[in-house]
């Protein structure tokens, strides 16, 4: 079965050629917007001069709930305060989505590299980074099997604990584009794992989380790999094949933010 997905209005228009040209954007119009944290079922007040946001949107915030998402539940464009007494919303997380979604089990897969990719994802998870964050990462050349789990090298405990995150349908999201493959497994935060895979194996893993060695992030990341690939290669194996590229979004996660909030837009069964 097959979703079309479009969080826009929908436009009966066929498309024209035209040249047309640059347009430039006014400044966004100043507000005061309260901002729910589901997280910590709090409601503040933000000052707002860099989006034009409406009632739904997601955001991030600069203070002590930095990097915790948050929703705009009203917007005040009459106002007169003192700056220094607000923080400030520092970004706004891109849940348009658009594109042809396929059942598979517990996730939403598309075919589509422009419908769901990894950088739009990862900002309903996390918020910008930090001038001053320093990123580093590495990999040695161990690899195994997709279909042998065993060759991880994972404890029993740790197989144990990736498996119930997998039966949870903590892997929000998990694409492959060529070989390269990502991830995102919500445990205390989310996080993001890479990896490359080819010819069924699976090499390069890693994880942003703590752990030194193979953690139950990757574990259940794997596990929800070899899912999704065995229903595509039993039901859109041609779809696959023709672009290369899959990506699987839990279908809770899509409802939550591409669609919670939104107050129009449509989508056909």
């Amino acid at each position: 079965m097959r979703i079309g997905f479009n969080t826009e209005p929908f436009d009966n228009k066929p498309a024209e050629a035209e040249c047309v040209e640059p347009i430039t954007q006014p400044a966004p119009r100043k507000s005061v917007v309260q901002v729910y944290f589901a997280r910590r079922n709090m409601k503040l007040a933000y000052y707002n001069d860099r989006f034009d946001l409406k009632c739904g949107d997601m955001v991030y915030v600069d203070g002590k709930l930095e990097g915790i998402p948050g929703r705009v539940t009203e917007v005040s464009y009459n106002f007169k305060i003192k700056i220094s007494d607000y923080k400030r919303v520092i970004a706004l997380a891109d849940t348009d989505v658009k594109g042809q979604f396929f059942m598979a089990g517990s996730h939403f897969i598309s075919f589509d590299r422009n419908a769901l990719p990894a950088d739009k994802i990862i900002t309903w998870f996390k918020g910008p980074a930090k001038e001053e964050d320093e990123f580093v990462s590495g990999s040695d050349d161990t690899a195994f099997l997709l279909e042998n789990l065993n060759e991880m090298n994972v404890s029993s405990a740790t197989a144990e604990r990736g498996h119930e995150y997998y039966m949870e349908n903590r892997v929000r999201y998990i694409c492959i584009d060529g070989h390269q493959g990502y991830a995102i497994v919500e445990g205390t935060e989310a996080y993001e794992i890479e990896f490359q895979f080819a010819n069924g194996e699976i090499s390069g893993l890693t994880c942003s989380c703590f752990c030194s060695g193979s953690c139950k992030h990757q574990f259940a990341a794997m596990l929800q790999l070899r899912e999704t690939l065995e229903i595509i290669e039993k039901q859109y194996a041609e779809e696959y094949s023709r672009t290369g590229y899959f990506a699987a979004v839990c279908k809770g996660t899509l409802f939550a933010f591409a669609v919670d909030g939104k107050d129009s837009g449509s989508f056909v069964l």
